[in-house]
């Protein structure tokens, strides 16, 4: 299992096309979330994913979100309790601050991965919240 760290450009289109696919398979097959999930915001975003076999296991995307400030997000992991989520994350943290320029990490985490975000060292900075009718809070992690 590999990590890829990669700008929209650099995706090829297989990459591209089994990111969507986890995508889908994650948030509007297993969570019913129905919302537009081409928002525009991949062209400017980081991809960052675990590849196996030439499937995407985990991905996140991270984009600036202001001075010194990245928001990751589409945060999902095909399989779960096998690990995969977490690492994703601390790998691809410091490609995140590097690749991006930043300080800090935001992300608006569903209420029931907030565990999986404290164990991280995410801390929350707001009161719950819903979106797209799914409970979330906003958490930060200074890096």
């Amino acid at each position: 299992m590999k990590l890829q760290v990669k700008f929209f450009e650099e995706l090829t289109t297989r990459e591209l096309y089994e990111i969507v696919r986890s995508r889908t398979e994650i948030f509007l097959l297993e969570q019913h979330i129905i919302c537009q999930d081409f928002d525009r915001m991949d062209y400017e975003a980081l991809h960052c994913f675990l590849e196996k076999d030439g499937k995407v296991l985990a991905y996140l995307r991270a984009f600036q979100a202001g001075e010194g400030i990245a928001k990751v997000g589409r945060v999902l992991s095909i399989t779960h309790g096998m690990g995969y989520g977490t690492k994703l994350m601390t790998e691809a943290l410091p490609y995140i601050r590097e690749k991006l320029g930043v300080s800090k990490v935001v992300v608006h985490a569903q209420k029931t991965a907030q565990g999986y975000y404290d164990k991280l060292g995410f801390v929350v900075t707001s009161d719950d919240y819903l979106e797209e009718g799914i409970p979330h809070v906003t958490m930060e992690l200074s890096l």
